[in-house]
């Protein structure tokens, strides 16, 4: 499999896709927005007018879209993958959406002779130009299978987890860690600062301990500088963190902090913070501090 198509080529679909060519795969790809095309065409990338000519070029094509309208949209519209089905195609969406409509797509493609998989990844651009995201897929698994040496390239971990919208139940519960992991740091720093007390020594001490993270011991300090390096925006896990409350409520399980969650950074988005990095929910916390 050496014929892979990429849809959607925002900072990590261009990171994915760019990886990919270093990697030896010939790459066909479409993006809504041209302009995000450039460097990949300038890198050996086919770029083309539709998914429908992504699919047709391509024995693999990867969704990686911003939710299950879009990934619906790309996927059955008139210029639609479907519309461009050959006999070795298989599909896999990357894009972080609710379990319930991941399986009902998976049907949708099913009934056009089409095995999609799910294959959600933890990780951004930074570590996806090197293939080092975390993979988690479900789905038909014959077809992961004939996939999984495009998957090994494209993660350093791959995790096969069984039926259709598992893979994303995991993902969303994952996302959901990375949310309250902002929150606490964001919090503990105003704290101690709030307390005349430098949020350096609250992050050597925390570092010391086994209650540390990597973003506790990375994105931490940047967070106390207010200097962001923008891998996943804030209003893009904001549509995730309603992604989960939604699916909590369609399971009839009650998830309060993350609903509060989803308020905060709701709010966070009004005040216009919404393209910076997710841990610059700090910068909110600052706000309504002053």
């Amino acid at each position: 499999m050496k014929k892979i198509g990429i849809i959607g080529l925002g900072m990590l679909g261009n990171a994915v896709a760019l990886h990919l060519i270093d990697s030896g795969y010939k790459v066909t790809a479409y993006n809504r927005t041209k302009e995000k095309s450039i460097e990949l065409k300038e890198k050996g990338a086919t770029i083309v007018e539709s998914p429908k000519k992504v699919a047709k070029n391509s024995e693999l094509v990867i969704i990686i879209v911003k939710d299950a309208d879009a990934v619906k949209q790309i996927s059955f519209d008139n210029d639609g993958i479907v519309n461009g089905n050959h006999e070795k195609l298989i599909v896999a969406d990357m894009s972080t959406i609710d379990p319930t409509e991941s399986k009902n797509i998976s049907n949708q493609f099913i009934e056009s002779g089409i095995i999609k998989l799910d294959i959600p990844v933890m990780g951004g651009p930074n570590v996806a130009i090197t293939g080092d995201l975390v993979m988690m897929a479900s789905g038909n698994e014959q077809s992961f299978e004939k996939c999984k040496k495009v998957f090994d390239t494209i993660a350093n971990k791959v995790f096969f987890l069984g039926e259709n919208g598992v893979a994303n139940s995991i993902k969303l519960a994952m996302n959901l860690q990375i949310t309250m992991l902002a929150m606490a740091l964001s919090e503990g720093i105003m704290l101690v600062k709030k307390s005349n007390v430098d949020p350096k020594i609250f992050l050597e001490i925390l570092n010391s301990t086994y209650f540390k993270t990597g973003m506790s011991e990375k994105k931490a300090y940047k967070m106390i500088e207010g200097k962001y390096n923008t891998t996943f925006t804030l209003s893009n896990l904001k549509k995730d963190i309603t992604t989960m409350t939604n699916a909590a409520k369609s399971l009839g399980v009650e998830l309060p902090m993350i609903s509060k969650a989803e308020e905060v950074y709701e709010n966070a988005i009004k005040e216009g913070f919404g393209d910076i990095d997710y841990t610059g929910i700090i910068e909110y916390l600052k706000k309504i501090n002053e």
